[in-house]
């Protein structure tokens, strides 16, 4: 009986799947105009600082300030990859969660959609579907192998998540004396991209805001949970990213000197992504080319950048003129110069934004230099 009784419910079941209506597919969202494809850039155009072309496969040397141009092949460093003999760090992860953040409560923009330039100014993007969402944050720390617990170190903050290249370069990098004895901090954003995002908020927002995130929300915990301690000495910290990380970690120096004063970027963003719009920063991070820099006096910043001759370009982003990665880099190299800042600019042939294959051929060579003329043996505090 059971039997008989099992074969008639399968039958049924089988009908009712037969008759059933089918489920109705959820409706296609509007697809988001696709970015045109960027335009393989000169790094000798007229207007663009003057640059000194590297033989193919090589770097710049790490103790010279200057321009210069590499590729098109991008050979990567031995010092990035995991060698033998040498001494490895300990990595640790941790997460935040934005319930316990009095200062990034957390936002988010809704899937697919996207501001409209304000039509009485071009620079300002209106976004009216931003509206508050949790986030949870991963953050990776590495201490050297070489670390002595209870001494005060040197360290480097890096933008959007857990950097393995930068800590194993950073393993190699210490044992051949190239650089301190240094810890490493990654730290994710806080999700989404661009403006009315948190990661837009975090990174593109003109404002001492997020490095005083890091120092008084994110520093504590990693001194707390893994018994090290952090100098509070601006030469001793460096921050690093790449794309709007980048211009994230310059946007930190330059708002709180006191803090950092070493910046190394991959494609910086140094144009008009900030969201809200600021009257006193209207161009977002162009306006670090355009009249920051330049109407400043020099603060104690050096600085490793780079941008490939296919990065970002975007001209019908607002119509604003400020959204050519490009330019903007080559602009800052310009306004670096006039200035007298230490700083090394690289243009990479045959490379696109944040491009893997030029990072893995420069980190160690940029590490370097933007830790250069820090003593070996920190001082004691």
């Amino acid at each position: 009986m059971f039997r008989i009784t099992a074969i008639a419910i399968l039958a049924c079941s089988a009908l009712a799947a037969q008759t059933a209506p089918a489920p109705q597919a959820p409706p296609a969202q509007p697809a988001r105009p696709a970015r045109p494809a960027p335009p393989t850039r000169d790094a000798h155009t007229p207007g663009y600082p003057d640059a000194k072309d590297l033989p193919d496969a090589t770097n710049a040397p790490a103790k010279e300030d200057g321009n210069f141009v590499l590729g098109p092949t991008h050979p990567a460093d031995p010092a990035t990859a995991v060698q033998e003999g040498v001494p490895q760090g300990t990595v640790y992860t941790f997460t935040m969660e934005s319930k316990d953040s009095k200062i990034y409560p957390g936002i988010a923009r809704e899937p697919n959609t996207f501001g409209t330039p304000d039509p009485s100014i071009p620079a300002k993007l209106i976004v009216t579907t931003s509206h508050p969402a949790p986030y949870t944050r991963r953050v990776g720390v590495y201490v050297p192998k070489q670390y002595v617990p209870g001494t005060y170190a040197p360290f480097i903050v890096g933008a959007d998540g857990i950097d393995k290249m930068l800590f194993t370069t950073l393993d190699n990098l210490i044992a051949q004396k190239r650089v301190p004895v240094m810890i490493a901090i990654s730290i994710g954003n806080g999700s989404g991209d661009a403006q009315g995002s948190q990661r837009g908020l975090e990174y593109d927002t003109m404002s001492g805001l997020y490095a005083e995130f890091v120092e008084t929300e994110v520093l504590p915990l990693v001194e707390k949970q893994y018994n090290v301690k952090l100098t509070k000495d601006p030469e001793g910290r460096a921050t690093m990213g790449g794309s709007s990380g980048g211009s994230a970690a310059l946007i930190m120096a330059w708002y709180h000197p006191e803090w950092y004063h070493r910046v190394l970027t991959y494609s910086g963003t140094y144009v008009n992504q900030q969201w809200p719009y600021n009257d006193s920063t209207p161009g977002g991070a162009w306006d670090f080319h355009e009249r920051l820099i330049p109407n400043s006096p020099p603060k104690p910043i050096r600085l490793w950048m780079e941008v490939g001759d296919r990065d970002n370009y975007n001209p019908n982003t607002m119509r604003d003129n400020m959204h050519d990665w490009v330019l903007a880099n080559e602009n800052m190299a310009k306004v670096l110069a006039a200035k007298g800042y230490h700083y090394q600019f690289v243009f990479a042939r045959n490379a696109g934004h944040t491009d893997r294959n030029v990072k893995a051929q420069t980190l160690a060579e940029a590490l370097e230099y933007t830790w250069q003329g820090y003593p070996m043996t920190p001082p004691k505090k």
